[in-house]
């Protein structure tokens, strides 16, 4: 049968925009409905991720890296010494931790340890565990940025004397990273224990 112009003319354009408006229609209600829970498991859980961003943040630890400890002269170390070392730095599981493994030795000894960091949700603050050969258990510090600096703090475990202990870590232009270590004893003044620098390999 022979369709008439009307069919292929006005007709035809209606049928055509109306399927075009129920595209649309159901196109808008779809996304009215797609709500959170909808939404694919893995962008959702990029997005709402507990502490995903603070631990991104940690990302310019991560490689492979050679480095000095300069220790300044002092007491315990009345020339001063220089120890060159290598580090490894990765993220643990699920991208909920940083790992860092190290290992130093020269003058000032030989010094072989893993620190571990993390974002505690409960104090809104960075942690880091700190594990060595020289000691049991871990020193653990709080820490959180300063401007651009990573600065962390804790105590040292000891006897009587109250050794705190303050590390600020940053990334400077060059690609070098630096970390320098102080103490202090009783609440006194500051003192620089160790600087680190480290260069990506």
């Amino acid at each position: 049968m022979r369709k008439s112009s009307a069919w292929s003319g006005s007709n035809l354009r209606m049928i055509v925009l109306g399927l075009m408006l129920i595209a649309v229609t159901v196109s808008g209600l779809a996304m009215i409905q797609q709500s959170p829970e909808t939404k694919p498991a893995q962008a959702q859980e990029a997005k709402a991720k507990p502490g995903a961003s603070e631990m991104k943040r940690l990302g310019f630890y991560v490689g492979n890296w050679t480095y000095t400890e300069t220790y300044p002269k002092s007491a315990m170390a009345p020339r001063g010494a220089t120890n060159t070392g290598v580090y490894t730095s990765k993220l643990g599981p699920g991208g909920n931790s940083l790992l860092n493994t190290f290992h130093s030795k020269g003058p000032a000894g030989d010094f072989e340890g893993m620190l571990v960091l993390t974002w505690d949700m409960t104090e809104s603050k960075y942690k880091a565990y700190i594990f060595g050969d020289s000691f049991p258990g871990a020193i653990v510090e709080t820490g959180a940025f300063e401007g651009d600096k990573l600065v962390f703090r804790g105590e040292l475990p000891t006897g009587g004397t109250k050794l705190q202990i303050r590390n600020v870590t940053w990334l400077e232009q060059s690609g070098k990273l630096i970390s320098e270590e102080y103490m202090s004893r009783n609440g006194g003044p500051e003192t620089l224990l160790v600087k680190v620098e480290a260069s990506r390999q």
